[in-house]
């Protein structure tokens, strides 16, 4: 091969080599698998808030007397229905229209869950006189019939009060107000209506001047001795907190608790607003879910227009955790 052809074959193969080098380094580069996108970065789910163990197992209520608009019966339940409530308690004896109660309550699906004997301080079933004694117990099956009669479960009662040391003491208190129960019980249980024994400052089942470290027991005692499954605990959350501790007298009387009134005390303020006073509410939280509580908790506090209401609400939901 001359030298001219050589040179021509060599200038030619050195002229093609840049091609050669670009389209195999195409040919690779497309060939290779794309590299994988960044990891994200690890996001850790959100934990729900745990909603109070109590929360959908209390219901809450007023007494009807605390409702302070000047409205008609059904316009009031639809405003505690607004408000957020779940039910209220009536008074009996009364002069209000039940039947128009009872229909308001079905029409806007909002319960009476039960009533007040309105007469028992006055015409107490403890008075020592036996007509007097009558009379008590003709308006506790009266308020047993008006329960009844609005869809109600059970009626709130006082059962007497130490008055004085000869004629109204503690051990006759005992005795006459449960021969007084002991007679409505039949009609009690014949109405599928429970008598509820409020814990009161009446001076019958704790000592008035034994200090703030006193317990339920004798309160339990008394309600055992009637062994009546319609015989049980209307337990007021602050009217003993001035002698004794809510909390432990929530675990003492146990599931002898049927439903709760709600208030508070303090050595200061007295009675007085709903998370103002001395109450342990936590304590009270506890222990209301220690006995596995289900029920109603009525406010019996200074009630008012909307807006008291409505504080009400808003403070019951505080100090329950509803």
């Amino acid at each position: 091969m001359s030298l001219d052809r050589r040179a021509f074959l060599a200038s030619t193969a050195l002229a093609a080599s840049p091609l050669l080098v670009g389209a195999r380094a195409r040919a690779s580069a497309f060939s290779q698998e794309p590299a994988p996108p960044p990891a994200a970065p690890e996001v850790q789910p959100k934990r729900p808030t745990p909603a109070h163990p109590l929360r959908g197992r209390i219901l809450k209520a007023v007494k009807w007397g605390m409702i302070g608009e000047p409205i008609g019966i059904a316009d009031k339940l639809r405003l505690l229905q607004e408000l957020g409530f779940d039910g209220v308690e009536l008074d009996s004896p009364t002069q209000l229209d039940l039947v128009e109660a009872r229909r308001a309550s079905e029409e806007l699906g909002f319960p009476i869950h039960g009533v007040v004997d309105s007469t028992h301080w006055q015409v107490r079933h403890s008075d020592p006189d036996p007509a007097v004694r009558a009379r008590a117990l003709a308006d506790l099956e009266t308020a047993l019939r008006d329960s009844q009669r609005v869809g109600g479960s059970a009626v709130l009662l006082v059962p007497g009060r130490v008055a004085d040391k000869n004629h109204e003491n503690a051990e006759q208190v005992w005795e006459r107000s449960r021969a007084q129960i002991q007679q409505a019980l039949p009609l009690a249980a014949k109405l599928g209506q429970r008598i509820l024994i409020e814990n009161v400052w009446n001076g019958f089942l704790y000592d008035q001047d034994g200090g703030e470290k006193q317990g339920s027991e004798p309160l339990a005692r008394y309600l055992d001795s009637f062994a009546s499954p319609w015989v049980g605990s209307y337990f007021d959350i602050g009217n003993h907190q001035r002698y004794g501790q809510p909390a432990e007298w929530i675990r003492t009387l146990g599931a002898r608790i049927v439903k709760l009134d709600c208030k508070d005390w303090g050595k200061e303020a007295g009675f007085c607003k709903i998370g103002d006073g001395d109450v342990d509410w936590a304590a009270v939280r506890a222990a209301l879910v220690h006995i596995g509580f289900t029920g109603w908790c009525t406010a019996e506090v200074q009630g008012g227009d909307r807006a008291r209401l409505q504080e009400i609400a808003e403070r019951m939901d505080r100090v329950l955790g509803l």
